[in-house]
């Protein structure tokens, strides 16, 4: 045994690095909101960058441990306690059987928190992965957020790793009621007016309610148009697809998105730019900026190498 869920928090669940593979069939990937949290938190653990986690939304829930591990918590603020005790973020923690680690709501740094464990939890794996897709009742526990009494069992614990006291990073800080999004244009930008692609990168959008892991919708005060109808023939959706459909109001396709889609794509928000939008909450303002698909490139291979770099130094 591992953990067991006394409360489960708002929204808790299990995710990898996604289910891949599988977009043919109408099976999206899920994986995390914020791939750069996930990534850090499963490095301070020691674990594989891939490996599962509990992704936390708002609040995190409290769980009582039955063995021995090392944690470690990444992403947004949430005040994560151990009996009571505070413990820091972005640092490997050992947490002891008969204790009980709890969080509050988050404190305004972000909206997405993670946590991993080393050795990885124990949950099957559906088509490839641990994730958890809900509007699919896919992977995780039974397809579906956790609820109190569930029980998840540790793959291998440790109670130490290498290097364990280098294993600490500065906690992230987000963006606070704006953020700029940069993104690459198509492939359906021919679906809009110079003029209208002018209007989509000078004036900003507000994220709206309707924001969850399947997608953003966002509100602008002047729609965009399309120089037909808005809608095209069913095509692939990324993560970071920005649909715009009939009524012109930008919906930024996120980790539960549906697989394809029949609105027109104006671009795609940078793989590197995500964890800004995912870490937000309704009411922040976007702006967007256009960059080219060789720097979105780059900017992606700099990212992996400085995870590289940061498992290097910490080794397994």
């Amino acid at each position: 045994m591992g953990i067991i869920v006394e409360n489960p928090g708002i929204l808790t669940t299990v995710q990898d690095e996604g289910r891949f593979g599988f977009q043919q069939f109408g099976v999206s990937p899920a994986g995390p909101m914020d791939t750069q949290s996930f990534y850090l938190a499963n490095i301070l653990a020691g674990n594989k960058r891939s490996e599962g986690v509990l992704e936390m939304t708002f609040s995190g829930p409290t769980l009582r441990f039955e063995k021995d591990n090392i944690i470690a918590i990444t992403g947004a603020s949430m005040s994560p306690c151990v009996n009571g005790n505070p413990i820091p973020m972005y640092q490997a923690v050992l947490v002891r059987a008969g204790e009980t680690l709890s969080f509050g709501m988050t404190n305004g740094n972000g909206s997405r928190a993670y946590l991993a464990f080393a050795g990885g939890l124990d949950v099957p794996l559906v088509m490839g992965s641990k994730s958890t897709l809900m509007r699919n009742q896919l992977g995780g526990i039974e397809g579906r957020k956790l609820e109190k009494g569930d029980s998840i069992g540790f793959v291998s614990p440790k109670t130490t790793l290498p290097n364990m006291e280098m294993r600490k990073l500065e906690p992230e800080v987000f963006p606070k009621k704006e953020l700029t999004l940069r993104v690459v244009t198509g492939p359906q930008d021919t679906d809009f007016t110079e003029e209208e692609l002018r209007r989509f990168f000078w004036y900003g959008a507000e994220i709206t309610n309707e924001f969850d892991r399947m997608g953003c919708r966002l509100q602008r005060e002047e729609p965009l148009k399309h120089i037909g109808d808005g809608n095209i023939i069913t095509d692939g959706i990324a993560f970071g697809s920005i649909q715009v459909p009939s009524n012109g109001q930008p919906i930024i396709m996120l980790a539960d998105r549906q697989s394809t889609g029949g609105y027109s794509k104006i671009g795609t928000v940078i793989s590197v730019d995500l964890p800004k939008l995912t870490q937000s909450v309704p009411g922040y303002r976007v702006r967007f900026v256009r960059i080219g698909i060789e720097l979105a490139q780059n900017l992606y291979i700099r990212r992996q190498q400085k995870l590289r770099n940061l498992e290097k130094q910490l080794g397994k």
